[in-house]
């Protein structure tokens, strides 16, 4: 698997999410709104999400391994860091 493409939205308004990501896996499968937080600990990416009956909030795509997510993990906010500096120098 191959992360072809990242889109990367940033989000202006105060708050803990900083950007809203689309990646393109294999130039033939996209997964939108992935969200780039700020956490207590550092960036991280929360997959997209959808609020079930019960209340709680479920993955609607995500990786099934831990390799896989910080991959993916690792190409987001690489992009999103790309895409900080692209700001701050205009």
């Amino acid at each position: 698997m191959q992360i072809t493409d990242v889109r990367v939205r940033k989000v202006t308004k105060e708050g803990k999410m900083k950007a809203v990501v689309s990646i393109t896996i294999d130039n033939e499968f996209v997964v939108h709104d992935i969200k780039v937080i700020d956490g207590e600990k550092g960036l991280f990416i929360a997959m997209p999400s959808r609020k079930a009956a019960d209340g709680e909030y479920r993955d609607i795509a995500h990786p099934i391994n831990s390799d896989t997510r910080e991959r993916i993990q690792r190409e987001i906010l690489e992009k999103y860091e790309e895409a900080a500096l692209e700001t701050e120098q205009e």
